[in-house]
């Protein structure tokens, strides 16, 4: 079992954006907390994946019980209609 912040960062790893887990009713997971299995997934979402359908079958299917936002390079959580291209995108505008 692994750490929220270690999950946070393999997500970063394999997708490429950065992610904050939440409880169900929006406050942030800390990060220390155990017991969350490892992101499961070796290669990235396409890009034409939208951030609403990347959450529906990779997040939630892997973590029930817990909300996840998608957060831009500003720090901003996106909307679910988002492509993660976009998203990864704001990230290379950012180097």
């Amino acid at each position: 079992m692994a750490k929220v912040m270690n999950v946070e960062k393999q997500i970063w790893d394999v997708e490429g954006f950065a992610v904050r887990i939440l409880h169900l009713d929006g406050r942030d997971v800390r990060g220390d907390r155990m017991g969350l299995p490892p992101y499961p997934f070796g290669s990235p979402s396409k890009n034409d994946l939208s951030v609403e359908k990347w959450k529906t079958t990779r997040f939630r299917q892997t973590y029930p019980g817990f909300q996840v936002e998608v957060i831009d390079s500003d720090g901003a959580a996106v909307h679910g209609n988002t492509r993660l291209g976009t998203v990864r995108d704001t990230y290379l505008d950012a180097e």
